[in-house]
């Protein structure tokens, strides 16, 4: 693929296309992702597809629910979905990649009133859910014999009318099966955003995606990732060293005072904390840390 590219040059059969939420909850976060990864778009309300000028992408704006279907079908070549709904569709679809936002969970929830005393309790009991497919895999693999009754929205209201005994629904806070008397009670799946694509590109199409692929993983790797600066005393360069390796190894500066040194380093964003306390331990002061906007190893 020529990296100086041109839309006003190029065939739109020549653009990978992505189908990404029109809206939603990924919505946000996909078309951020994308521009983080360099592309240039525009979005306006109820608009159907874009393409990027700088980029040779198009995006399609669909139902999440749809997604799945499309790319199998050849409309779109990619999709941005959540990994419940790639599971649930159950297409012929590739899982490319993770994108480390808009997790979630999928998780049965009883009546607040209800004792529950473990999965067997769902015995012969009746669960409304809009993901039936992960609900009979699940009940399936721990041996349960239960109901399942599909319905599209609003499943937190089941139990209450009498519908069903529990729910199977997507959550993030629990903010909702509060306000409706239930709680949770299992996790029946962990998900968030992942991109999903179809066998088989075309080489040119494959060359894009392999190119949107590098840029993604920069980005990913700067979100999970700080850049930090301390001051130490050199005795600690050593042993903070071994805390903090950075992706080779830190840089390391001499400071005007004399038996003090300035360490660079990059930290993972999930060990912060902990090593910080560790680094302070040691000495290190003036510890600086700023955020990576990229990250290409």
């Amino acid at each position: 693929m020529n990296d100086n590219f041109s839309s006003s040059n190029s065939s739109t059969a020549d653009f990978l296309r992505i189908a990404v939420q029109k809206s939603g909850r990924l919505q946000e976060g996909s078309l951020q992702l994308l521009r983080d990864c360099g592309l240039n778009f525009s979005n306006g309300k109820d608009q159907l597809k874009t393409q990027s000028n700088n980029f040779p992408v198009e995006l399609l704006f669909l139902r999440d629910d749809d997604i799945p279907q499309y790319v199998e079908d050849g409309v779109a070549d990619a999709g941005i979905v959540g990994e419940n709904v790639f599971i649930e569709k159950q297409k012929k679809n590739a899982l490319i990649r993770r994108l480390n936002f808009a997790k979630c969970r999928l998780s049965l929830a009883v009546s607040r009133a209800v004792e529950y005393n473990g999965i067997s309790w769902l015995e012969g009991k009746n669960i409304a859910t809009s993901y039936p497919n992960i609900v009979r895999d699940f009940l399936q693999k721990n041996n349960i014999k239960a109901g399942i009754h599909e319905i599209s929205g609003s499943v937190e209201i089941a139990p209450g009318i009498g519908l069903a005994d529990a729910i199977c629904d997507l959550v993030s806070t629990g903010s909702t099966l509060l306000s409706n008397g239930l709680k949770e009670v299992a996790i029946v799946l962990k998900s968030e955003a992942v991109l999903i694509g179809r066998p088989g590109l075309p080489t040119e199409k494959q060359q894009v995606l392999d190119k949107l692929l590098f840029r993604m993983e920069a980005v990913q790797k700067a979100r999970n990732n700080k850049y930090i600066l301390l001051n130490c005393p050199n005795e600690a360069i050593e042993p903070i060293t071994r805390i903090i390796p950075g992706m080779k190894s830190p840089t390391i500066l001499p400071l005007a005072k004399e038996g003090w040194s300035s360490l660079h380093s990059v930290v993972d964003e999930n060990d912060f904390w902990d090593k910080i306390d560790q680094m302070k331990a040691l000495g290190a002061q003036g510890i600086l840390v700023i955020p990576i906007e990229k990250m290409i190893l």
